[in-house]
C-alpha cells in the first residue's frame, strides 16, 4: 500500500510499470538497459480516491492523462529502474495530494471609489503629458 493522505491509500495492484528504454547519454548502455519506467494509474476506475479528488486530478494532470482516464507518468531522470520507479510514485503522489487540496473560492471585490479616482487622475496626467510633447501649430503663414 502506498500511503498519499491518512485517508487516501492506493494499492500497489492499482499501478501498471512499463519498463521501456531510456532516451538521451548512458553510453553503451543506452541501447540495451530498459531503464525508463512508463507509471500507468486508471483514475476512473479507482475506488480509494473521492469523486471531488478524481476531477482535481483530471484537470492537473492535463496531457498526462489519456482519452481513456489513464495517468501516465514517464520517468527517466536517473540511470537506475529502481530509482526510477520510486521516482514516478513519488510523482504520483505528489500529483494526488495536490489534488486533495481544496481550491479557495474567489470572493468577488471590487475596487473602491478612490482607486478609481487615482486611476483616472493618472490618465489625466499621462494624457496632459503627451499633449504636451504635441508641436505647436504655426498659423502665421
Amino acid at each position: 500500500m502506498i500511503v498519499v493522505t491518512p485517508d487516501i491509500a492506493i494499492g500497489e495492484h492499482e499501478i501498471k510499470y512499463d519498463f521501456v528504454r531510456s532516451s538521451g547519454p548512458g553510453g553503451q548502455n543506452v541501447n540495451k538497459v530498459s531503464s525508463a519506467v512508463q507509471l500507468r494509474f486508471d483514475v476512473n476506475s479507482n475506488a480509494s480516491l473521492p469523486a471531488e479528488v478524481k476531477n482535481r486530478l483530471r484537470k492537473l494532470a492535463g496531457k498526462k492523462l489519456s482519452t481513456d482516464g489513464i495517468l501516465i507518468i514517464q520517468a527517466s531522470r536517473f540511470k537506475h529502474q529502481e530509482k526510477n520507479r520510486q521516482d514516478a510514485v513519488e510523482r504520483l503522489v505528489h500529483l494526488i495530494r495536490q489534488a486533495t487540496v481544496k481550491p479557495k473560492k474567489r470572493v468577488k471585490t471590487k475596487p473602491s471609489r478612490r482607486a478609481k479616482q487615482r486611476r483616472l487622475e493618472s490618465k489625466r496626467h499621462r494624457s496632459r503629458l503627451k499633449q504636451n510633447r504635441r508641436g505647436v501649430k504655426d498659423t502665421d503663414c
